[in-house]
């Protein structure tokens, strides 16, 4: 990513302000720990995005990022990015305020706690959770597992894969139910680096 100028800047804050109440912008500074400089260049890349001027993002808006055309899971990261919609609005649409949300998972965690509200190693895990639970029902299923495992390697037997699903239930799935809990989940990845995994600098 490229500084932005200090014309820039002053543009993308200006469009901002026009945009948005100082409390509104107030409330997204407080909820995510972006700061200012970060929100307006968020602000930016959602208006480019927002190709029609509805307000809103749908899922074919985000599936338009190169980045996530080409991930195997992009999909997947797309749903995850509208179960954590917030805006009332009809599903399926993302205002800026849940855009600016969600992507405030992916900031570091910062060394003052108050600022790590939706960036914590918890919510980090929640996100990545929700990408394998395809109903949302806050369980994952063998099949839901295998779904996604088809989406991300290839080249191995459906047999082989399905085996691979069942294997990972069963080591950690302790309710014996077949199903994954949140709960189960976060124990298992309890040693995953998944701070730097899920961590992208945002300038500003």
């Amino acid at each position: 990513l490229q500084l932005p100028t200090a014309k820039h800047r002053m543009g993308n804050s200006n469009s901002l302000k026009l945009s948005m109440q100082p409390e509104e912008i107030k409330a997204i500074e407080d909820d995510t720990g972006f700061t200012l400089g970060q929100i307006s260049r968020l602000h930016s890349r959602f208006a480019k995005l927002d190709l029609e001027n509805k307000g809103y993002l749908e899922r074919e808006d985000l599936l338009a990022i190169p980045e996530l055309a080409i991930n195997p899971l992009g999909d997947r990261i797309v749903h995850a990015f509208f179960y954590q919609s917030k805006s009332g609005l009809e599903e399926e649409k993302l205002d800026f305020q849940d855009f600016v949300r969600v992507l405030a998972h992916f900031q570091p965690i910062s060394k003052n706690e108050t600022k790590n509200k939706l960036n914590s190693k918890r919510e980090k895990l929640m996100f990545s959770f929700r990408m394998y639970d395809l109903d949302g029902d806050g369980e994952i299923s063998k099949a839901e597992l295998l779904a996604v495992l088809t989406m991300m390697v290839e080249g191995i037997d459906q047999k082989e894969l399905d085996k691979i699903a069942e294997k990972f239930i069963d080591e950690i799935d302790n309710s014996q139910d077949d199903l994954i809990s949140f709960d189960e989940f976060m124990k298992v990845m309890e040693n995953c680096d998944v701070e730097n995994r899920m961590s992208t600098k945002f300038l500003g």
